[in-house]
């Protein structure tokens, strides 16, 4: 009996001992996350010396508010010049627009080159437009310029599964077209009228930025991609290159000092930061916090929805 009960004592010594190390280990991962933030966060993005800053504007653009918060933080920086190093197909209408907008609010004080370095199409190659040049690889795919709204339909699914969707509507294209009813004519013509505005609206945008107009900016405003070499002749792209040919540019055009050192700048993003926060919850037992706080970090992120007009080259993925 006596033996018995020491075994039991020594497990619960042994499980609050264990229980004790992980607290710990949790503690020193957000002490550790607190230190970078003050490092690395806003008080000392880049470093008051003279350099030029490289923010890469990658994946999927939904107008991501830590992103304007870094092009905002750079303006304020001691960056002499912005290079932004896109590859992205784009995303969402409105995103990409806000994207723009942020971009052509750091150009006002400080030069700010594109380089499209394997995709900038649609919505990122209208960030690119933001910037005062646009430098490409020859095998980059530039272009995709337009918009599109999908609405997968399953009604006929649903009336093969003897299911009807109700509803009460107060005007008729109220919440149409939905993807659970078919679609009618006049939901289907408001629709594109939504997206033919803004096309225009885009289209305009690209023969403001790059002097088109004509046959010329109908020749590469029709959705087709190009290569960066077809883009030069096409004057979607300033020049073929990439990020050292932009720094040359900077010091040729812009006078700046030769051999400024390049600042890479990210996004003070705590869910980023949070990933490996994760990860170690994981490595600890703690198994279901790291779900809990992976789906949080999806979520908030906005990753598994793509809502509203898009543009964007493959929107099917």
């Amino acid at each position: 009996m006596h033996a018995s009960a020491d075994l039991i004592v020594d497990r619960r010594r042994l499980r609050r001992q264990v229980t004790f190390w992980r607290v710990l280990a949790i503690l020193v991962l957000v002490g550790a996350i607190i230190a970078a933030g003050l490092v690395f966060g806003r008080g000392g993005l880049g470093g008051a010396q003279p350099h030029i800053a490289r923010i890469r504007i990658e994946g999927l653009i939904t107008g991501s508010q830590t992103t304007f918060d870094l092009l905002r933080r750079t303006e304020e920086s001691g960056a002499r010049a912005v290079i932004l190093r896109i590859n992205s197909g784009g995303g969402t209408t409105a995103g990409s627009e806000a994207l723009y907008n942020e971009v052509r609010r750091l150009a006002q004080k400080k030069p700010v080159v594109a380089v499209i370095e394997g995709i900038g199409a649609s919505g990122a190659y209208m960030t690119a437009l933001g910037a005062e040049r646009i430098f490409a690889n020859g095998s980059a795919l530039v272009g995709s310029i337009g918009v599109i709204a999908q609405i997968p339909n399953v009604a006929k699914l649903l009336e093969t599964l003897g299911v009807k969707v109700e509803a009460v509507r107060s005007t008729p294209l109220k919440a149409m077209p939905n993807g659970i009813e078919p679609t009618t004519p006049e939901a289907r013509a408001a629709l594109e009228e939504t997206v033919l505005d803004t096309y225009r609206w885009f289209r305009a945008l690209v023969g403001e930025r790059r002097r088109l107009e004509g046959e010329a900016l109908a020749l590469v405003t029709d959705g087709r991609v190009f290569t960066g070499r077809q883009a030069i002749t096409l004057r979607l792209v300033d020049a073929l290159g990439g990020e050292q040919e932009a720094i040359a540019w900077l010091e040729t055009e812009k006078g700046l000092p030769k051999g400024l050192r390049v600042r890479a700048y990210a996004p003070d993003d705590s869910l980023r930061r949070l990933s490996g926060f994760r990860a170690l919850l994981g490595l600890l037992g703690f198994e279901a916090e790291a779900a809990g706080l992976g789906a949080a970090a999806r979520a908030a992120l906005g990753v598994d929805a793509l809502d509203g007009l898009v543009s964007v080259w493959h929107p099917a993925r």
